[in-house]
């Protein structure tokens, strides 16, 4: 059982000891029925991308990297189609099912639901910037809120038999990230929370676009270490711009590091995370991993073209896979252009592959 605890640092600041056996307490309810997984490594919840299909096909090159659903609400997950929006395959496992709300009542509630169903760990989105959320009063904008929740967390984490988890922003608008960043995190703590992920840029509410706040706020791993180093009986998991080099580096800092658009855009860097995770070693993927990655998705694949779905569903989160191989132009295209004719089927997937089999760039 992983109670997050780690050898005192130097330069770390000691925490009160009732403080730390509060913690603790806390911690053993939360992490009482499973724990198991390791958050070394994950995939950031990224909208429209980490949907079912692309969690499964990422499981095809990591068995160790912890996945995350897309953010849900909690009012869709109480009154809507559960099935389409929270199915997944045993193969996904260990997975995370990220929570959107503000409300505590309802975030308990949905959070009894995504439990019964069989997800792994509960996280609460205190990050996304987008207008959709602000209008809501959740995301990033509860970063403005650390009282509100704390209490959600309280509730959540009452609710769950799973880890309950946080993702924050270092800050929002012109607010001081320090002062912002240390009385979210310590305020939100007091709920029993353990763990933080944080993605280290700012959240600007007024005037930028979300694909604006993936890119213009600077990013600012050293306040994160800060946070990290101040409070050791917390576990911080570092999130924003990483490459897989730098993730494997900021290792030696971090209790995990979470990759975003880097594992949707080149996912082949999973396998290399993998042997990582086993080895401790940074070992660069093979062309053999991503064939066997293929091969091995092609039955799942199969399974639900049967029920229904369409092929450019699945495989537009295959675009990627051989990025930098002789033949990924003729790979991108065929999957893009052909994958989305009526009854597409396996074929196409065997027709883009010729040009990785033969080295053809056309």
């Amino acid at each position: 059982m992983n109670l997050s605890f780690r050898p005192q640092r130097s330069n770390r600041e000691l925490v009160d000891a009732s403080e730390v056996i509060k913690t603790i307490e806390f911690s053993l309810k939360q992490n009482f029925f499973m724990n198991t997984f390791s958050r070394t490594f994950s995939v950031a919840p990224m909208m429209d991308w980490t949907d079912r299909h692309c969690r499964a096909f990422h499981r095809t090159l990591t068995k160790n990297t912890l996945l995350y659903t897309e953010m849900i609400t909690a009012d869709a997950v109480i009154h809507g189609n559960r099935q389409k929006l929270l199915g997944f395959s045993e193969l996904e496992h260990p997975v995370a099912v990220q929570l959107g709300g503000s409300d505590p009542e309802k975030l308990a509630k949905a959070t009894k639901i995504v439990c019964e169903l069989g997800y792994d760990e509960v996280n609460l989105n205190c990050g996304c910037p987008s207008e959709r959320v602000q209008s809501g009063a959740f995301g990033a904008w509860l970063m403005t809120e650390p009282n509100l929740v704390e209490e959600c967390v309280s509730k959540m984490i009452e609710a769950s038999n799973v880890p309950v988890t946080v993702k924050c922003r270092i800050g929002i608008d012109d607010d001081p990230a320090e002062k912002t960043l240390f009385t979210f995190v310590d305020t939100v703590a007091k709920s029993g929370c353990t763990d933080f992920i944080v993605h280290a840029r700012k959240a600007i509410l007024k005037g930028l676009s979300p694909k604006q706040n993936r890119e213009i706020p600077p990013l600012n791993y050293e306040l994160v270490g800060k946070l990290n180093r101040e409070r050791p009986h917390l576990s911080v998991v570092l999130n924003g711009g990483l490459t897989l080099d730098q993730a494997v580096g900021y290792l030696e800092e971090f209790d995990g590091v979470m990759l975003g658009r880097a594992a949707y855009k080149t996912p082949s860097i999973l396998a290399s995370a993998d042997r990582f995770l086993e080895k401790s070693e940074l070992i660069p993927h093979t062309l053999t991993d991503e064939l066997d990655s293929v091969e091995n998705f092609k039955p799942y694949i199969e399974e639900h073209l049967s029920n229904g779905t369409r092929l450019h569903s699945i495989t537009r989160h295959m675009l990627g896979l051989f990025t930098g191989r002789k033949g990924a132009a003729f790979w991108r295209r065929t999957l893009s252009t052909e994958s989305v004719r009526k009854n597409a089927g396996i074929e196409v997937i065997d027709q883009a592959l010729e040009a990785i089999l033969y080295n053809r760039d056309d």
